[in-house]
């Protein structure tokens, strides 16, 4: 093995490497936070080899991927660390491809199978996989398996392998779901983290002194100069927060209100819509904006800048998670200093304020990279995200990694795309199916 790393160019190993592999080896299960490209590829890679029974033509690894084209990339990256022996059988399962010729290699055997969930649910329900002697499991991308939608899909195929084996989840951030996942799945697991560029939470906060009659105009000169991609804006009223939604709406922003006067599935697809970055500018109030959960928010804009200094602190703790940094811009009257100066006093530290900036006459908002579908068909209707991924993926034509998102409601479902193939998404799902039926789809 170490002869084929040397001739595959693995000189050094990487931080992820380091750290796992030992960790790995001991057989411990894991939780390994870490990016594309970071090299943990090899670190499953020769964990599950070194095991593999090569006589048994069992399944003895089980590579569960969000989309059909990183399982490939990752079956790939596996034979080829699997130079070294002979006769290793990797096999990918995913869906938007036939499943006949995938039933006949399965007939054949295969030591590691590597596939989306949806596919490898299809096969656990034909029998035509088993996992009886799968001693290894591995999660990949497993954030983003979460937020297609795919986690009772993966504890029902975790189910079928033995309750003593090993699970490997890897993932590049570690939001409250994946937390969940991993205390139903894993066993006593060691946690392996590379440090991101910045080494700590990092929050750099702005204060503007505004007048109330040019607050909305100042709200969109700071914006159009610090230009945050996407933001939450905290505002104390309901009506504050639909003059906001207006003005920013007529300046060319994406942007929606939330609040309590919304309607529950109105509240739902607003939060959809700008989880799936498809809305670039939520509008809230502090009682809307509870149990909001966006990973990597870079900007946070108290349009109403709070007299709790603890309210304030958390509406801002939104931003600048996970080692990135993140800004607060604060605008305040001149009669609301006393607020600032209880902040200060909260975070023992003083705020110097900023100049009002001039309002940039070239800005042109840029769009939401995003485009959330609404498809008239969910759970109730045998709906599965992996049905709606392999949907667009197959007959749709659309690359996996131009699909986001994806919630699955009792009788709706939600799916983000790229903004680029959003137009073509909807009129092929519109004429197409999904699980041989026909589903009215239309963009939020």
């Amino acid at each position: 093995m170490l002869a084929n790393l040397d001739s595959l160019g693995y000189q050094h190993m990487t931080a992820i490497q380091e750290q796992a592999l030992p960790e790995l080896l001991a057989g411990k299960d894991l939780i390994a936070k870490a990016k594309t490209g970071s090299g943990k590829t090899a670190v499953f890679g020769i964990g599950t080899l070194l095991k593999l029974n090569i006589r048994n033509f069992a399944t003895q690894s089980l590579v569960l991927c969000p989309t059909r084209e990183l399982a490939t990339q990752v079956a790939n990256e596996l034979r080829k660390l699997a130079r070294f022996t002979e006769n290793v059988k990797i096999l990918t399962l995913c869906g938007g491809q036939s499943i006949g010729p995938q039933i006949g290699s399965l007939e054949h055997g295969a030591h590691i199978v590597v596939g989306t969930p949806g596919r490898i649910k299809d096969h656990l329900r034909k029998k035509t996989l088993r996992l009886e002697q799968v001693h290894t499991v591995v999660l990949d991308e497993a954030d983003r398996m979460l937020d297609m939608g795919f986690a009772d899909d993966i504890r029902d195929i975790i189910s079928h392998a033995p309750s003593k084996r090993q699970t490997l989840l890897f993932s590049a951030t570690y939001p409250k779901s994946i937390a969940k996942l991993s205390a139903d799945i894993l066993v006593n697991p060691v946690t392996v983290e590379v440090e991101s560029t910045h080494s700590q939470n990092q929050i750099e906060q702005y204060f503007f002194e505004i007048n109330k009659e040019n607050k909305l105009n100042n709200l969109t000169d700071i914006m159009s100069n610090y230009q945050p991609e996407f933001a939450v804006i905290f505002c104390n009223m309901k009506q504050t927060c639909n003059d906001v939604q207006q003005h920013l709406k007529a300046m060319g922003y994406s942007a929606r209100a939330i609040h309590g006067d919304l309607e529950q599935r109105e509240r739902d697809q607003v939060l959809m819509q700008f989880a799936n970055r498809s809305c670039s500018f939520l509008i809230a109030t502090d009682v809307a904006a509870r149990g909001l959960d966006i990973d990597e928010l870079p900007c946070v804009i108290n349009y109403d800048i709070t007299r709790d200094a603890e309210v304030h602190t958390h509406r801002i703790g939104r931003t600048g998670r996970a080692g990135k940094q993140g800004i607060a811009l604060n605008l305040y009257q001149p009669s609301e200093a006393y607020k600032v100066a209880a902040i200060e006093a909260y975070l023992k530290t003083e705020f110097t304020v900023s100049p009002l900036p001039h309002p940039k006459e070239d800005f042109v908002p840029s769009k939401p990279p995003m485009t959330t579908l609404s498809i008239a068909g969910g759970k109730k209707d045998k709906v599965r995200p992996g049905d709606i991924l392999g949907a667009l993926t197959g007959d749709a034509g659309i690359d996996g990694s131009q699909v986001g998102k994806i919630n699955v409601l009792d009788y709706v479902a939600y799916v983000a795309v790229d903004s680029s193939v959003a137009r073509s998404a909807v009129e092929r799902l519109n004429k197409g199916k999904i699980k041989g039926r026909k589903f009215n789809t239309r963009r939020l």
